[in-house]
């Protein structure tokens, strides 16, 4: 009834159930804005990694390129030549 006076015994008992209730949800909550900023993080940093990546290996392949390229060039050029200089 409405009317009943309760115990303090009783009181606890009440206020556990509402304050688990409340522990609960709320670690819920934390594991979900957790869970949520961890993979944020995550994506950004592997994001920042594959630019970091991609960055190095134009560096090398652009160098590379500028190293072999005039020598392959010039290789080639020279052997079209020379099979046109037998040819004559």
């Amino acid at each position: 009834m409405l009317t009943d006076v309760m115990t303090d015994d009783e009181a606890v008992g009440v206020g556990e159930a509402t304050a688990s209730v409340d522990h609960a949800s709320l670690i819920a909550e934390l594991q979900t804005q957790l869970a949520s900023n961890a993979y944020a993080l995550t994506e950004q940093c592997m994001h920042n990694a594959f630019a970091e990546m991609e960055a190095t290996l134009f560096a090398q392949i652009s160098a590379r390129l500028r190293q072999e390229l005039p020598e392959l060039i010039d290789r080639i050029l020279r052997e079209h030549l020379d099979e046109n200089a037998d040819e004559s």
